[in-house]
């Protein structure tokens, strides 16, 4: 049985495609349009999964879309009307969009698909599942788990913006919700904003920047903003937010509670940004903190599986696989919205249709995220040479002695290998790399590679194997969704005067053997790389080690800022010739920037809107 996932018309719209319950591939569209966290219907994405799948949208037996838009509509004119006469000007701009994308979206869904055959029938055959029942059929299904506490947790779907599901080998049922307006990911979000970051695309950043501020605002957040129950379950407090009527996040209000107004975006950052970074960050990380507790001792289940925006936050999640309330925790990669066109098709093989649960791979049923697609060799070889690009082709060995020894040699190493990552992380399929032990690595991947703000960190890709030698970690982490810190016998302790920096001032600081991968507090977004599921960046990781004695290299994804990571060979050749990325290797073809024709060189970091 063949089915086929879709989420559409919000943010990171994506497809995936599931044959007998094996997953057989998954992509964001954004991807293929290059145009970041596209919202519309994925149709290049659609193309993708049934070409991977080798079949036509007549021979899917379903199409399973991610939520039920008029549930969604029903929340919207509920809560405009629950509040009315308050924020009728924005009600009134936003209806006639409602109208097109809501009301009729099942239309607009049909219409769309419509484009891939004339004779399907839609009226049995396309089928809706609730927005938290798919991300927590993606978390649940895949995962290694036979029966698992399911925790979801994002801005809001239809109504529901807190689920707890209690899955059981193929059965996967709700047994908790909160529901809007009082969401933690909105929460995060009226911060996200109030920041000066991008909502719904900057929530990371706050993460990142949290560890360069003191949690002052902790308490007033408790006390003002959030009513926190021992459970977990907690309500907001609605006059100092604007998002249910207005067109922002938070009000004037907020503002007199946090010392004026907002940040403009691509202001200077303050100390009160970072301050405000981290007392949201320390709430979040309470609020889940007792909800993982309650439901350990309430249900006795060992086994935690996560999914929904707010688990992309890897330092939170660090704090509950750390907490130990669950003996293990498993975290979908593609845990926002792009995750839902996956678990609506879950949701319908095993629970609109029953079916069981197939066996899951060496770790789970995810095959390491690397769901895209992935280019014959020929292929690349043609690609690259229609762009323009000047390469040699090296066999396996040569190709790791090469990049080795431009790692070694403090090169940034653009490395575009198999298939591409299916989530927001580059995981070694479209990767960024660079040596983890360089004093300055961080900060030229962040200004002259990446352009991005200098404060975000990056993460380390580590042997399996050796994670526990250098990180204060036991266990998997491959989709670098767990936060751990830099083991101690690989710190460095910061002198007198650089320990009392506060602030970004602390970034340039000496802190570890790694220090390109090292946090502030010392911590680490892990990426443990397994033989299992990438052989190629594994073996890399190896020849590193067997050179330096080091088994952890830089990853960071493949893409400038505000650009989606890189989908095929020629959007690899343009980001390396737009950016100060000293070599590539895509396949086994390999690529100095310093031979390429300068013709070739572009303005790359003005071509994407600033995320």
């Amino acid at each position: 049985m063949r089915i086929l996932g879709v989420s559409a018309f919000y943010h990171d719209s994506a497809a995936a495609l599931i044959d007998d319950g094996h997953i057989v591939a998954a992509a964001q569209e954004e991807r293929f349009t290059r145009r970041k966290h596209d919202a519309r219907f994925p149709a290049k994405a659609v193309e993708y999964c049934l070409e991977e799948g080798r079949t036509t949208l007549d021979d899917v037996d379903y199409v399973a879309f991610y939520d039920k838009p008029f549930l969604k509509m029903e929340r919207l004119l509920e809560t405009y009307i629950a509040m009315a006469p308050r924020g009728f000007t924005s009600f009134a701009m936003a209806m006639p969009i409602w109208l097109k994308e809501k009301l009729f979206q099942k239309t607009l869904l049909r219409r769309s698909l419509a484009e891939y055959t004339r004779k399907y029938d839609w009226e049995s055959r396309l089928v809706f599942a609730e927005h938290h029942q798919s991300h927590a059929a993606s978390a649940f299904f895949p995962s290694p788990f036979r029966e698992a506490v399911v925790l979801t947790m994002d801005g809001v779907g239809e109504w529901t913006t807190t689920s707890v599901a209690i899955g059981r080998d193929n059965d996967l049922r709700v047994v908790k919700e909160i529901h809007f307006p009082h969401s933690i990911g909105l929460l995060y979000s009226a911060f996200t904003y109030f920041t000066g970051f991008k909502v719904n695309s900057g929530e990371y950043k706050v993460m990142g920047l949290a560890p360069y501020g003191r949690p002052i605002y902790r308490d007033t957040i408790l006390s003002k903003l959030v009513d926190l129950k021992d459970d977990g379950s907690f309500r907001l407090d609605l006059a100092y937010f604007d998002y249910c009527t207005g067109l922002r996040m938070t009000n004037d209000r907020f503002a007199g509670l946090f010392g004026g107004p907002r940040r403009g975006a691509e202001a200077p950052l303050t100390q009160r940004e970072m301050d405000l970074a981290a007392s949201i960050q320390a709430v979040v990380e309470e609020i889940v903190l007792r909800m993982t507790r309650s439901l350990a001792k309430e249900t006795g289940i060992p086994n935690l599986c996560l999914a929904g925006g707010v688990a992309l936050n890897c330092v939170a999640n660090g704090k509950v696989l750390r907490d130990k309330a669950f003996e293990r925790v498993w975290v979908q990669p593609a845990a926002g919205d792009a995750g839902g066109a996956l678990g609506a098709a879950l949701a319908a093989y095993h629970g609109f249709q029953g079916r069981p649960r197939p066996s899951t791979g060496a770790l789970d049923a995810m095959q390491g995220g690397y769901l895209g697609p992935a280019f014959p060799q020929a292929d690349i070889e043609d690609r690259l040479t229609r762009a323009g690009a000047r390469f040699t082709v090296l066999d396996d060995a040569a190709l790791l002695r090469t990049a080795v020894g431009d790692l070694a040699d403090g090169k940034a190493l653009g490395w575009f290998q198999g298939r591409m990552e299916y989530g927001p992380r580059a995981l070694g399929g479209r990767s960024i790399l660079g040596d983890a032990r360089s004093e300055s690595m961080q900060r030229t991947l962040n200004l002259k590679v990446k352009y991005r703000e200098s404060f975000r960190p990056f993460a380390p890709a580590v042997l399996a194997e050796d994670v526990s030698d250098w990180f204060e970690f036991e266990g998997a982490s491959p989709y670098m969704l767990m936060v751990a810190q830099v083991a101690e016998r690989h710190r460095k302790n910061p002198t007198a005067s650089a320990d009392a920096l506060f602030g970004i001032d602390r970034l340039n600081t000496v802190r570890s053997d790694i220090p390109a991968v090292t946090h502030v507090d010392y911590s680490a977004r892990i990426q443990t790389v397994h033989r299992e599921t990438n052989p190629r960046l594994h073996g890399l990781l190896s020849a590193f080690k067997h050179e330096t004695g080091c088994p952890v290299l830089v990853n960071t994804s493949f893409n400038v800022r505000g650009e989606p990571i890189v989908c095929t060979p020629e959007d690899a050749f343009r980001c390396f010739m737009g950016t100060e990325i000293e070599a590539l290797a895509v396949g086994n073809c390999y690529l100095h920037k310093d031979r390429q024709d300068p013709a070739q060189k572009s303005d790359y970091k003005d071509r994407f809107d600033l995320d």
